[in-house]
C-alpha cells in the first residue's frame, strides 16, 4: 500500500511540473507574440507623431496599439520601468542617461527620431543680420538647453565659445567674443515663447514653440541639433531583443514614416541615419 501511494504520489508530482513547465513555456511564448503595444509620449507633436506615424505602421503589422499622453516629463519613465507602458517617446539622450541614472532604471533607445529644433525667434527684427548692439537675448535657464542656444548663437556668428568648452555644458562663461554685446536672460524654458513679445530675442526650444502654435519655419535661426539632443524611441532594457522592439525600429525606419514627417511635421530636423 506504502509502494503504491508512493507512486501516485510521485505520478503526481511529475504531472504538476509538466503542467507548470507547459504554462511557462506559453507564458513566454506570449510574450514573444505579443501583439499589444503601449506608447506613451508627451502632449503634442510627439503623441502627434505616434498617433499619426508609428501608431498605423505598427497595426499594419498586426499591433493594437494604445497611445497614453503625458503632460510632464517624470511620469513617462516611472510608467515604462513599472510595465504600465512598453515604449516612450519625449526625451533626447541626455535626459534619458540622467534620469535612469537618478532612478535606478535600466532603460535603452530604440532609435533617434526627428525632433524640433530650438529656434532664435523675433518680433523687432527680420534677419539675424539686423540685430543691434547690446541686444537682449532669452535663454533657457537649465544647463543643457542653454548650451544648445549658445550653440545656435556661435551658428549664428553673433559669439565666439571657447574652443575646449564641452559643446553639452557651454555656458555665459565660455564666450569669448560676444560679437554684438548681446544681454542674456536666463528665464524658464516654458515662458521662452512669450518671451518674444517682450525681448528682442528669444531662444525657443522646439517642443514649446509647437505648443505655442509657433512656426517653426519663422526662426530667424534653427539649431544644426546634435543626435544627443534629438528625441528617441525608449525602452525597458530588458526587452532589447523583443520582436515589439524590432517592429517599432522598422517602422520608423520605413519610406512610409518619412513621408509622414514630410508632410505634418515640417522643420523638424532629422537625425543623422536618415539624411
Amino acid at each position: 500500500m506504502k509502494k503504491l501511494l508512493f507512486s501516485l504520489l510521485l505520478l503526481l508530482s511529475i504531472g504538476l511540473l509538466a503542467a507548470c513547465g507547459s504554462d511557462s513555456a506559453s507564458g513566454s511564448d506570449a510574450k514573444a507574440d505579443k501583439k499589444q503595444v503601449t506608447f506613451g509620449a508627451t502632449s503634442g507633436p510627439y503623441s502627434d507623431m505616434v498617433t499619426k506615424g508609428i501608431k498605423p505602421l505598427l497595426e499594419k503589422k498586426g499591433y493594437e496599439v494604445k497611445v497614453v499622453e503625458f503632460s510632464d516629463y517624470i511620469q513617462p519613465n516611472l510608467a515604462l520601468s513599472k510595465g504600465d507602458l512598453d515604449a516612450n517617446l519625449f526625451q533626447h539622450k541626455v535626459y534619458m542617461e540622467n534620469f535612469a541614472k537618478e532612478h535606478d532604471l535600466e532603460l535603452s533607445e530604440v532609435i533617434v527620431v526627428p525632433t524640433a529644433p530650438m529656434g532664435i525667434y523675433s518680433k523687432k527684427f527680420d534677419s539675424l543680420d539686423e540685430v543691434a548692439e547690446g541686444s537682449a537675448i532669452a535663454i533657457p535657464n537649465d544647463p543643457t538647453n542653454a548650451a544648445r542656444a549658445f550653440l545656435i548663437l556661435e551658428d549664428a556668428g553673433l559669439i565666439k565659445l571657447d574652443p575646449n568648452a564641452d559643446p553639452l555644458t557651454v555656458s555665459e562663461k565660455d564666450v569669448k567674443d560676444n560679437v554684438k554685446n548681446l544681454q542674456f536672460k536666463p528665464i524658464e524654458a516654458a515662458q521662452l515663447p512669450r518671451a518674444v513679445e517682450s525681448v528682442d530675442l528669444s531662444a525657443v526650444p522646439g517642443n514649446f514653440a509647437l505648443a505655442a502654435k509657433m512656426d517653426l519655419l519663422t526662426a530667424l535661426q534653427l539649431e544644426n541639433m546634435p543626435d544627443q539632443y534629438r528625441n528617441r524611441v525608449v525602452i525597458n532594457t530588458k526587452d532589447q531583443d523583443a520582436q515589439f522592439t524590432k517592429d517599432i525600429k522598422e517602422v520608423v525606419e520605413s519610406d512610409e514614416f518619412e513621408k509622414i514627417i514630410d508632410n505634418d511635421f515640417k522643420g523638424f530636423g532629422k537625425p543623422e541615419w536618415m539624411e
